[in-house]
């Protein structure tokens, strides 16, 4: 059986590692939490920036794919086997969330995209973004689901 989207990486992490990002990120929350609504805005901004481990590894997939063709072309056939292989990770690590570089990323604080949401959303809340969003009986889902739709968008 596959692993979900949100549990493939942290299920290929070592515990200890999983459980530090989940500290700083709660850190990072609480901090904000005493900083006040300008801070808040201004970690929203850096956290919309923030590579998650996916991109790191497809930017450093490329990068690799590009090298091994280059020197395939210029210098010896046999670099052309890394693409292939790069291919080959990269494929395992769709499937299931393992691939070389991801205990080094995920030592170096790249969290996943759901981890930064996690994040996200928390300090949206503590701003009181999700305050107005009241199910309201007479109105059949229709400007609660609008409501929820703008919050989640701030």
């Amino acid at each position: 059986m596959l692993p979900t989207t949100v549990k493939r990486v942290p299920n290929q992490t070592c515990a200890a590692v999983n459980e530090q990002i989940r500290r700083q990120t709660e850190e990072n929350i609480s901090r904000l939490k005493q900083a006040g609504p300008t801070a808040i805005a201004r970690r929203l901004e850096e956290l919309d920036a923030e590579w998650d481990v996916e991109r790191a590894i497809e930017a450093n997939a490329a990068t690799a794919s590009i090298i091994g063709l280059a020197l395939g072309v210029t210098v010896n056939r046999r670099w052309l086997a890394l693409p292939a292989v790069v291919g080959a990770f990269l494929l395992q690590h769709a499937v299931q969330g393992w691939c070389p570089p991801l205990p080094v990323l995920r030592r170096l604080g790249f969290r996943t995209a759901s981890e930064i949401d996690y994040e996200r959303y928390a300090l949206k809340a503590l701003r009181g973004d999700f305050a107005d969003i009241h199910p309201d009986k007479r109105d059949r889902g229709n400007k609660f689901a609008e409501k929820a739709l703008r919050a989640a968008e701030a």
